[in-house]
């Protein structure tokens, strides 16, 4: 339910995004949603058209109306709405309707607890002193703001005066737990040496939100002062992996989040979003996180090495690179980055994916420099 007020007396357009902050594929969220009703502040149904499949519009009403709706979402990852009797699951362009106009409106929120539990809040919205009760300052920020509400176990750290936080939803044991956060804070100090110093975290802190569940589907996505992660994995099995992709991730708070390609800013959430800079934003992170790992003392250094021979198999034996640069991969994201066409396509001989192509990259600069300033660089 979301109340909106001080409209201007303009048809009120209301929209579920196509696409989703760190994804370049459309999604079309506007799927999951249905019966839409839109009253006026005393309570009175409004008239509501359907001007194309991602959107409402509201013709005529006053200057308050409460628009309510139902969105179906049953999938546990770094881009859709996963709902179910254990925890709410929330990434907000999958969830949240807004409208045109009023994108630079603060937003607040209230999660409301359900019959009999007392569930936890994480985010990297902004905290108010109700726990239940957040606010974004516009909408970019709040459809870049992951959310995860359910039987959260937070652990929290600092270092450089920078609080950390990790919320994770799963099956294990607090145990496993306190030694994972330890993992995960030596990777946070590990790549702090690589830029010297951390960014500013608006809210306060740094959020690493994460659901290792067997339902779960294996993802990572990055945001401005969060990540959230997912895996059907468990700490105590899959450790390596899971932070792998913490790794990754933390590293983008740096990479993509603020040293951003230009045409991702502001993001565009009914549209495509293409950049020929992800070789960059991806595939360098793609290097340093498995680096930053070896650095940190989590993994044995034979593994890193084994994920950098993967990054130049996976680029010199591919056909692909007498097709296309590495920037023309990038801009393929909008085909491969999550979507399934069912035509048949030729990828396998002229696409490589931006990931390896650009770790692939920054190990050949990385090794150029080691060589030539006989170890210094």
């Amino acid at each position: 339910e979301a109340v909106l007020a001080d409209l201007p007396p303009a048809p009120l357009e209301l929209r579920m995004s196509r696409a989703s902050p760190g994804r370049y594929s459309l999604h079309d969220f506007a799927k999951n949603v249905y019966d839409v009703e839109v009253v006026s502040a005393d309570g009175k149904a409004l008239a509501v058209t359907r001007p194309d499949p991602h959107g409402w519009t509201v013709p005529q009403h006053g200057a308050q109306v409460t628009v309510r709706y139902k969105v179906f979402g049953d999938r546990t990852d770094g881009t859709y709405l996963g709902i179910d009797p254990t925890h709410a699951h929330m990434n907000m362009p999958a969830t949240i309707m807004w409208a045109r106009g009023l994108e630079d409106r603060p937003a607040q929120l209230t999660f409301i607890q359900p019959p009999g539990a007392q569930w936890t809040v994480a985010s990297q919205l902004y905290p108010t002193q109700t726990p239940t009760e957040f606010t974004a300052p516009n909408l970019q920020y709040l459809m870049d703001s992951p959310t995860e509400f359910g039987p959260v176990s937070v652990r929290q750290f600092t270092v450089d005066s920078h609080t950390f936080r990790f919320a994770l939803h799963h099956t294990g044991s607090d145990a496993e737990l306190d030694r994972y956060a330890a993992d995960v804070q030596k990777i946070v100090t590990a790549e702090r040496q690589v830029y010297g110093e951390y960014p500013t975290y608006e809210p306060g802190a740094y959020t690493f939100i994460a659901d290792y569940l067997p339902w779960a589907s294996g993802d990572g996505m990055e945001h401005r002062n969060s990540t959230i992660i997912t895996s059907s994995g468990a700490i105590r099995t899959s450790r390596g992996a899971l932070l792998g992709t913490v790794a990754h991730e933390f590293f983008h708070n740096w990479n993509v989040e603020r040293i951003r390609p230009k045409v991702l800013e502001p993001f565009d959430l009914e549209r495509a979003n293409m950049s020929g800079e992800l070789w960059l934003a991806e595939g360098f992170t793609q290097y340093y996180g498995p680096l930053s790992m070896s650095r940190a003392g989590v993994v044995d250094f034979r593994d890193t090495v084994d994920d950098f021979n993967d990054l130049l198999r996976a680029v010199l034996l591919s056909p692909g690179r007498a097709f296309r640069s590495p920037e023309e991969m990038s801009r393929m994201a909008p085909f491969a980055d999550g979507g399934r066409p069912i035509d048949r396509t030729n990828w396998a001989d002229t696409y490589i994916s931006y990931y390896p192509y650009g770790g692939a990259i920054a190990l050949a600069l990385d090794l150029s420099l080691r060589q030539r300033s006989e170890g210094r660089l």
